[in-house]
C-alpha cells in the first residue's frame, strides 16, 4: 500500500521533496480514479438526473464520507444540475460523538439534517444479549431514512456500499440463502416510493480506505453499539481477500460476471422458459457451451482431437 500523508504531515515527517511529490501524485491519481469510477456508475445506471435532490446517507464511516466528497466534486463538473443534502441518523448509541458530523458538515457548507431516533434501545430490548443486532438495526434505519427522504423532498437516496460490499452480499445470498442475488447499484426501495442508488458500486474498499486516510475524514467507529460483527460476512470478506492474494484478478472477474448474466444457462424457470424450449433449426451463439474458454482445451493438440474422433467413429 502506498504511503499516505497530508501536506503538513509530509513536512513534519522530514521526507524529501521528491518523496512528497510522489505521494502527492499518487493521492491525485486516487482522486481521479474515484471520480472516474463513481461517474461511470452514475452514467451507466442513470443514477442522478436533472433537478434531483440526492439524500446522501452519512454514517460517519470511511465509505459514506468518500461518497459525499466525490459527489460534491462531480456536482461541480456535471452537465446537469442537482442538489445534495447529507443526512445522518443518530441512533443514540452510548458514547456516540454527536458533534462530529454537524461540525464537519458545517465546515463544508453543505445542507444537512441530523435525525435523532433512539433505535438503540429498541434493538437492545428485542435482541438477546450476545446476538448480532445489525439485521434489526438495519431494518429500523431503512424505514426511518425512507420517511426522512419524504420529509426532505429527496428524489434519490444514496448509500455508501462499495464493490466489495456488493460481492460479499452476492456470496452471502448464495452460501447462506440459496439465491443468486446481490446488491444492485440502483433499485426501488422496499416501500416502492424511492430510488436507492449506490454511487460507489465500482469502487473497491481498499480505495475508500486510502482515500479516507488522505482526506483525514473524522471517522466514527461502527462498533459503538457493542454488537458483534456479522461473522458470516467476515468469512466471505476473508475468502475474497485470500482469493485476490492467491489469484490476482479473480475478484474483478467475479464482479464483472454480475453484469454478464445468461439466464438460459442457469436453472431459474421464472427467468427463462425452459418448459417451452424447442429447436429452432438455427445455430445459437451460446449453444450448450458451459464455459467458452475451458483451460484444459488449450492443452489438447490437433493430433489428440483427431484420435478422439477416430475412436468415436469405430
Amino acid at each position: 500500500m502506498h504511503q499516505l500523508l497530508t501536506p503538513q504531515a509530509e513536512i513534519n515527517s522530514g521526507i524529501s521533496a521528491k518523496q512528497a511529490e510522489k505521494i502527492a501524485y499518487e493521492n491525485n491519481k486516487l482522486n481521479k480514479r474515484l471520480c472516474r469510477l463513481v461517474g461511470q456508475a452514475i452514467g451507466e445506471f442513470n443514477m442522478i438526473e436533472e433537478g434531483d435532490k440526492v439524500m446522501v446517507c452519512l454514517s460517519g464511516g470511511k465509505d459514506s464520507y468518500a461518497m459525499l466528497d466525490i459527489l460534491m466534486t462531480l456536482r461541480e463538473r456535471a452537465p446537469i444540475s442537482f442538489d445534495i443534502i447529507a443526512v445522518n441518523l443518530d441512533q443514540k448509541q452510548p458514547n456516540f460523538p454527536a458533534h462530529v458530523l454537524p461540525d464537519y458538515l458545517s465546515k463544508l457548507g453543505i445542507p444537512f439534517h441530523i435525525e435523532n431516533q433512539d433505535t438503540y434501545s429498541i434493538v437492545k430490548r428485542v435482541i438477546p444479549e450476545g446476538k448480532t443486532t445489525c439485521s434489526l438495526c438495519s431494518r429500523l434505519r431503512r424505514g426511518i431514512l425512507y420517511r426522512v427522504a419524504d420529509e426532505l423532498g429527496a428524489t434519490k437516496i444514496a448509500l455508501g456500499h462499495h464493490r466489495d460490499d456488493i460481492m460479499e452480499t452476492f456470496f452471502l445470498n448464495m452460501f447462506f440463502g440459496s439465491k443468486l442475488k446481490g446488491m444492485p447499484a440502483k433499485l426501488q426501495s422496499d416501500d416502492g416510493k424511492h430510488i436507492v442508488i449506490r454511487p460507489l458500486a465500482y469502487v473497491s474498499e481498499e480505495d475508500t480506505e486510502r482515500y479516507a486516510a488522505v482526506k483525514q475524514f473524522p471517522i466514527i467507529p461502527c462498533d459503538l453499539c457493542g454488537s458483534q460483527e456479522n461473522l458470516q460476512r467476515k468469512q466471505i470478506k476473508g475468502m475474497l481477500r485470500e482469493w485476490e492474494k492467491k489469484f490476482p484478478g479473480r475478484v474483478d472477474n467475479i464482479f464483472s460476471s454480475l453484469s454478464t448474466v445468461v439466464p438460459s444457462h442457469l436453472m431459474d424457470r421464472s427467468q427463462f422458459n425452459f418448459a417451452d424450449l424447442a429447436v429452432t433449426g438455427s445455430p445459437m451463439p451460446d449453444g450448450d457451451i458451459a464455459f467458452d474458454d475451458e483451460p484444459c482445451a488449450n492443452n489438447i493438440n490437433e493430433t489428440s482431437v483427431i484420435k478422439l474422433h477416430s475412436r468415436s467413429d469405430k
